[in-house]
């Protein structure tokens, strides 16, 4: 049967191992995004006779790195035989960090509540950005999106996922980031209180504003066409003002 050619992301599952043959190596990459030909959380065996690749993934890749292998797929001619992907190239898109034997000691139930409220948040945001893929368009130029503990991944892969995006999406992805960001940094902290001049000094110049006079002057300043909409606008900020044609002309 014909090989298949397919460029595949996913997280190294476990250790590669070493071929049979001298300059060989084998690993499973677990798949966490839908391709044309597999479905989403699949592990797919690779295995690679390119020197290169063999000497990198047994010297500098550990469990839980995100790579995409690049090159050919061959199919079983029987039922029972063994799907795998020849990698041609590899790329490495993102490392998981090496901890030290110190990072890994402490208190356990306190690490595993941890872990359960950070897997709990991965879960949502994984289902909200699951939402936002499915709603993206087919082909096309996509950005794709990335999550994962931090950490060596050898037993966490389930809480991996990927999901492409259009270009338009990432944008209100972002804005909606940029507002929730503008509206976090505009809350209060805990505790902080204006001190009582700076609130005397506002309270004087908002009861100075003369506010009959303040819409007189912006409806004066507003075309015909638009006053109704300004004359709404300003009735959101204070209130009920005085309707355009109660004001001087």
């Amino acid at each position: 049967m014909d090989a298949i050619p397919l460029a595949l992301d996913g997280y190294l599952a476990a250790d590669p191992e070493p071929g049979d043959r001298e300059g060989t190596v084998s690993w499973r990459l677990t798949c966490s995004a839908g391709t044309d030909h597999l479905v989403e959380e699949a592990v797919m065996p690779c295995t690679t006779m390119e020197p290169e690749i063999a000497h990198a993934m047994l010297t500098e890749r550990q469990p839980g790195d995100l790579l995409r292998v690049i090159g050919h797929l061959t199919l079983p001619d029987t039922a029972d035989g063994v799907i795998r992907l020849h990698a041609e190239s590899l790329e490495v898109l993102w490392e998981a960090p090496v901890l030290d034997a110190g990072d890994e000691a402490g208190d356990t139930a306190t690490a595993t509540d941890a872990d359960a409220d950070r897997n709990s948040a991965i879960a949502a945001l994984a289902e909200a950005l699951t939402g936002l893929g499915e709603a993206a368009p087919g082909p096309g130029q996509s950005i794709r999106i990335h999550i994962s503990p931090t950490g060596t991944l050898g037993a966490g892969l389930e809480h991996c996922h990927s999901f492409d995006v259009t270009p338009a999406m990432a944008h209100r992805l972002a804005d909606y980031i940029d507002a929730m960001s503008c509206y976090l940094d505009s809350e209060r902290p805990d505790g902080a209180a204006l001190d009582p001049q700076t609130i005397a000094d506002l309270t004087e110049l908002f009861e100075d504003i003369d506010l009959i006079d303040l819409t007189n002057t912006v409806l004066n300043a507003t075309r015909p066409e638009n006053r109704p909409a300004v004359t709404r606008a300003m009735d959101d900020m204070f209130g009920d003002v005085p309707a355009p044609e109660d004001t001087d002309p």
